[in-house]
């Protein structure tokens, strides 16, 4: 089963969430501090949670919103999670081969819990095809099959079945069936043996769950005993049970060494499965010690026997206790304790909340978690994480991503359209996006570096242009390298010519870098003909990668970007024709309109892309050309290769 929408109502800073899909494997929730990340995960962790935890009304409910609250009759239902889940091919069977193959309308169901009442089950059955599945089984006389054939309901058929005069013993069966059924309701019998049982547990596991270098072991079965274990504690106890022991078995001192054994077996374990993910350190090593209770030692530790976790560094031949380590170690293993106490346990069915996981761990770490998350954990559960660190969030898996906002009014909102988000929201992805390019700059022998964005999809979108025509695109053997701005050129052609690296650099005709570039170009590190200048392709001597347009298209397309922004759409007539750059023309533009917004390249290259499939038809043949030869240029630099 698995979980594919929720959304989330009136649960502290959440006053409504909006409904957000989750993912079949991995979902990221990206946000800044303090905007609604750890509640939505929460509330989450309350559907069915793997330990007990409820909602507090007084508590709980936004505190903005405490005289609504009040005014509410005291009978009234308010609901805070409400979950879609679907079942999986294999129940669905099962409930076929129960109710009949006709059962369900639909595979979904929602699951709706909150303040004041246990949770809801809303499921769409068929309750006809139920009836007429029970029926067929039957073998009745003729007589007996009329009565029961006018059932439309598990009710109606119950009657029927009474009211039979000698019963056949499979009628009786059937009958006897459905009253075992809570309230003889087929919904809730769905609910009771399908959706209940199958749901899977949650699991929340915070950065401040880490397990605790050093317990008390009475006061830990004291704790265990009244259930006030905390996260951290339990993960702890996992490992005495992966050990086959339990802390009163240190009661004995005699047996002290070969439970300290055992032990440190069962560390290996788990210290194995975390080095095949922890590339920081391959020479630690996890120990446990028991020790005696020390002088004036402050409660619990002054009841022993005391057990230790400390980690050994064979390069350092030193060992300190576990909670010296840092942040990040400590909560990889004692996350990856905690789940395999929940696996040893047999709750195999689970989803994963973690709450800001990367926390404290370096950017290389932080990777390591995500292919723990792809690779252990995601193929047999669904995790769900929060985060505001760029090396938590997989530029090859961006559909994952969910924004999360709090917003002025209505608290924090989720959604899937990532760059609609706020610049500090959305920071996290940029900056993600910019390390995979950093990284992947050399993954091809030709790279073609742009000074922005915008370039880069105005030559994807003519070169799809220029192919659907039968013409010729830009070859995709160039690495397009946007690289924020002219006065990096020089940087970048420096650092990729010393890689040996076919480089070609496109550029406006007006750029300041132009002469550092050539300076390379003249050094050998730059390929002769690799300097690309836009007024090679234009009528002007000076021109932007905009120039390729017709004027009143690029217009069109600024008006359509700055709708909200322009009181009345920009005119021709408002542009200085003398000035060869239409850039400089709608800047000069925005200049005398006293617009506060800096007009920004992108955002009209942003409006080409998303409707480029209305757009693209009235970019003229002129501009195709021109494209063509710009083309054909930079293609002949790989032909000389």
């Amino acid at each position: 089963m698995q979980l594919i929408k929720a959304r989330i109502t009136d649960y502290r800073s959440v006053e409504d969430s909006s409904i957000f899909d989750v993912e079949e494997d991995v979902t990221c929730f990206v946000g800044k501090n303090e905007s609604g990340k750890t509640t939505l995960l929460q509330a989450l962790f309350r559907l069915n949670p793997v330990e007990p935890a409820a909602f507090d009304e007084v508590v709980d409910f936004p505190a903005r919103k405490t005289r609504d609250r009040k005014k509410l009759p005291a009978d009234q239902k308010i609901p805070v999670v409400r979950a879609t889940f679907r079942f999986d091919d294999t129940e669905m069977k099962a409930i076929g081969e129960d109710l009949g193959p006709k059962a369900m309308g639909s595979p979904e169901f929602e699951v709706i819990i909150g303040y004041r009442d246990d949770e809801a089950f809303e499921l769409h059955y068929n309750e006809a095809a139920v009836v007429d599945h029970l029926r067929s089984a039957l073998d009745l006389p003729a007589a007996a099959a009329q009565a029961i054939g006018d059932a439309k309901t598990i009710g109606d058929l119950l009657d029927a079945l009474d009211e039979l005069e000698e019963p056949p013993s499979a009628a009786s069966a059937l009958a006897d069936r459905i009253r075992s059924w809570r309230d003889c309701d087929l919904g809730l019998y769905l609910i009771d043996n399908y959706a209940a049982p199958f749901m899977p547990k949650f699991v929340y596991f915070a950065d401040y769950d880490t397990m605790p270098g050093k317990v008390s072991l009475p006061d830990l079965v004291r704790r265990r005993e009244s259930g006030d274990l905390k996260r951290g504690e339990r993960a702890l106890l996992s490992l005495l049970d992966m050990a086959g022991v339990s802390p009163e078995d240190f009661q004995d001192s005699g047996q002290h060494e070969r439970l300290i054994r055992e032990l440190e077996n069962a560390g290996n374990v788990i210290s194995d499965e975390v080095f095949d993910y922890w590339s920081q350190n391959k020479e630690l090593e996890v120990r446990l010690e028991v020790l005696a209770p020390e002088a004036g030692a402050q409660a619990p530790f002054q009841e022993g026997p005391i057990l230790q976790v400390r980690v050994f560094n064979s390069r350092h031949r030193a060992s300190v206790p576990f909670d010296d380590r840092s942040r990040g170690f400590v909560w990889f293993f004692s996350f990856l304790a905690y789940f395999n106490e929940l696996e040893d346990a047999g709750t195999t069915d689970l989803i994963l909340l973690l709450d800001e996981p990367g926390l404290s761990l370096h950017g290389r770490a932080q990777a390591d978690l995500l292919r723990l998350i792809d690779e252990r954990l995601a193929p047999k559960h669904q995790v769900l994480y929060t985060t505001h660190s760029p090396f938590m969030v997989d530029p090859d898996h961006i559909q994952r991503v969910r924004t999360v906002i709090d917003m002025e009014r209505g608290g924090a909102k989720v959604s899937a359209e990532i760059f609609k988000a706020d610049e500090d929201t959305v920071f996290p992805l940029l900056t993600a996006m910019g390390i995979e390019m950093t990284q992947t700059l050399f993954v091809g022998e030709h790279v073609l570096l742009l000074e922005g964005p915008s370039d880069l999809i105005y030559l994807d979108v003519l070169t799809e242009i220029a192919e659907a025509n039968g013409s010729t695109g830009l070859d995709p053997r160039w690495v397009k390298t946007p690289i924020g701005g002219s006065g990096k050129l020089s940087t970048f052609v420096t650092l990729l010519g010393a890689n040996k690296l076919n480089v070609a650099v496109l550029v406006d005709s007006s750029t300041k870098d132009v002469g550092a570039i050539q300076r390379l170009r003249d050094n050998d590190q730059l390929a002769r003909n690799g300097l690309v200048e836009i007024s090679e392709f234009t009528s002007a001597a000076d021109a932007d990668v905009e120039d390729l347009f017709d004027r009143d298209f690029y217009l069109g397309l600024v008006n359509r970007a700055y709708a909200d922004q322009l009181t009345t759409p920009i005119d021709a007539s408002e542009l200085n024709a003398k000035d060869p750059r239409v850039v400089r023309q709608i800047e000069a533009v925005f200049k005398k309109r006293k617009i506060a917004t800096r007009f920004n390249h992108y955002k009209p290259a942003a409006v080409l892309l998303r409707e480029q499939a209305v757009l693209a038809p009235e970019i003229e043949a002129e501009t195709i050309a021109r494209a063509g030869q710009l083309f054909d240029r930079l293609n002949s630099l790989l032909l000389r290769r």
